[in-house]
């Protein structure tokens, strides 16, 4: 359902303990076009990380979001300017207000985690 996509994911870590950074590189072990944003930029799994959506030199279709409830309203807010369709609110990082941003803009918003029900873990 995703293999023709672009996604992002949204708080990946270079910490490889990190779920961001687990989130990250199992997608890119499942062979999806995904990029990682992290405001600090940096690399993770051998790949570079943009440190906004408007950095990632793709359209971005999906995001996936594994930051802190604080740090969503502005990461919606790039995705409604990024034209992104779908984004996918991991446990722990939710909140209503961002989640009715989302709605209200037209994109599809997904409470529950990206990998466990897209059977990639």
């Amino acid at each position: 359902m995703y293999q023709n996509k672009t996604l992002a994911v949204f708080g990946v870590s270079e910490n490889p303990a990190k779920y961001g950074h687990k989130i990250f590189k199992t997608l890119l072990a499942q062979g999806l076009r995904v990029f990682g944003i992290n405001p600090k930029g940096g690399t993770a799994a051998g790949q570079p990380l943009f440190a906004r959506l408007a950095d990632v030199p793709a359209p971005v279709e999906v995001a996936i979001m594994v930051i802190p409830p604080a740090a969503l309203q502005e990461a919606v807010e790039q995705c409604v300017r990024g034209g992104v369709k779908e984004i996918w609110f991991q446990p722990g990082a939710q909140d209503p207000a961002a989640r009715q941003l989302a709605e209200q803009a037209g994109l599809e918003a997904v409470d529950s985690c990206f990998i466990a029900d897209n059977g990639f873990w």
